[in-house]
């Protein structure tokens, strides 16, 4: 991996994001790095400003930890950016770094891996606003976060694109798998049934495109802690007697919450009329994407034109 490099191009981008932390009211600069720097100087360039350092190597980081900078680690080698700044600012909720309702000036490698080349303002809107950290980690307890964002990610994409231009509404229990099944039984004819364990697993994205298929059938899809699919088309058989939901949600909203509070499993919702997805622990909503968001959190797009260098003509990236 390439060092960050110190460059013209890098101060003024650098000073360019600390003046829209300043001017936005923002709480944090995010840098998303490919490998090492020089932590001491990175930390005397931030001044007052606080900075979040988020990368995949332990090593690396410990160095920037000794320099007075805050650490987040992930491990996503390969996956769109995207995703690893959302992974990053989600372990930095989880760690308590970040606040749920805070605004992020992120500094990242859009376009040449060897040099951060773009901005983005992240604002952790009203779909971070109810969880803690706290909460996060108790997710993280009861159900895997790997396997709840594989389920979360498989039901935005149903949310967005629905099937064959139809819109589609699900319901995916996830963990517990055991007394969810208990509490559960055929509403039909079953698609997963007779599959071994690793013909099931979501991590498979042949299992999740077919899944997307099995999501217009009627009834619930029973996801274990692993991540495996263990059935599908069930009728949950849970009392919502003691469960309090907003107007206009539906059954299965409401079988959702009900299957949350009599097991340790968190549901997972896609409405069939928007596409919302909502995410249920205890018997409540603890989360709620909208598709067309993609993720849970606002993006606004942020222009930088880097100096021109000689011989060259300018180039325009955006942070978006």
């Amino acid at each position: 991996m390439q060092p960050l490099r110190f460059t013209e191009q890098f101060k003024t981008l650098f000073n360019l994001a600390v003046g829209l932390t300043e001017s936005a009211g923002a709480d944090v600069i995010l840098l998303l790095l490919e490998g090492p720097a020089d932590w001491q100087r990175l930390k005397k360039l931030s001044g007052d400003e606080k900075v979040l350092v988020s990368g995949g190597a332990a090593d690396e980081l410990e160095g920037a930890r000794q320099a007075g900078l805050e650490t987040v680690e992930i491990d996503m080698p390969g996956s769109p950016i995207y995703e690893r700044l959302t992974q990053s600012v989600l372990e930095a909720v989880a760690d308590d770094l970040l606040a749920p309702g805070a605004c992020v000036v992120a500094l990242y490698s859009g376009f040449d891996a060897d040099s951060l080349d773009s901005v983005s303002l992240i604002s952790l809107d009203e779909h971070l606003n109810r969880l803690t950290g706290r909460d996060l980690r108790q997710l993280e307890t009861r159900v895997p976060l790997d396997t709840l964002k594989m389920v979360v990610d498989l039901a935005v994409e149903i949310g967005r694109e629905g099937r064959e231009g139809k819109p589609v509404g699900t319901l995916f229990v996830v963990g517990d798998a055991r007394k969810v099944l208990a509490c559960s039984r055929p509403a039909g004819f079953d698609p997963v049934k007779g599959y071994n364990r690793k013909e099931r697993t979501l991590a498979d994205v042949r299992v999740r495109e077919g899944v997307k298929e099995i999501a217009q059938m009627d009834g619930a899809i029973i996801v274990s802690a692993d991540g495996t699919v263990e059935a599908a088309c069930r009728y949950l058989d849970c009392s919502a007697a003691e469960v309090t939901l907003s107007k206009g949600l539906g059954a299965r909203h409401w079988a959702a919450a009900a299957v949350s509070r009599a097991t340790n499993a968190v549901a997972v919702t896609v409405s069939q009329t928007n596409g919302t997805v909502r995410i249920f622990q205890s018997g409540e909503v603890v989360l709620r994407i909208e598709p067309y968001l993609r993720r849970p959190m606002v993006w606004k797009e942020f222009e930088y034109e880097p100096p021109a260098v000689e011989g060259k003509g300018k180039a325009k990236g955006d942070g978006g």
